[in-house]
């Protein structure tokens, strides 16, 4: 199993920056995609930003040129660096991890973290 613990959220002026951080215990070896989600009031849980393999990652239109996605294998961290914030990119967000191949047993399970709160005021 695979756990995620979110951390970095925070109220932020529209324009202003914020970094979240997702740090992954347990059968980290387990994980194949890796990313982030948000979910407004009101709205569905959508997909931000994802690790589809080490060197592919996709952006939710809306966000590209202002989140940038990394990740460090070493420490089974993964960040979501934020710039340019907006009202409409408040949220809490959520780390998951999906389990690939490497681990037949738990292949295709999804891991979430509890969330982090982004408020970006006007």
């Amino acid at each position: 199993q695979v756990q995620l613990v979110e951390s970095g959220g925070g109220l932020v002026q529209a324009g202003g920056s914020l970094r979240l951080s997702c740090t992954a215990s347990g059968e980290t070896v387990c994980i194949s995609a890796m990313g982030w989600y948000r979910q407004s009031p009101g709205k569905e849980r959508e997909l931000v930003a994802i690790f589809r393999s080490d060197d592919d990652i996709w952006y939710r239109e809306s966000v590209k040129g202002r989140f940038t996605l990394s990740r460090d294998n070493g420490k089974n961290t993964m960040d979501l660096e934020m710039i340019e914030l907006k009202s409409e990119d408040t949220a809490v967000y959520y780390c998951n991890a999906e389990a690939g191949a490497k681990c037949i047993q738990y292949y295709g399970v999804a891991y979430w973290g509890k969330g982090t709160l982004v408020t970006v005021s006007k």
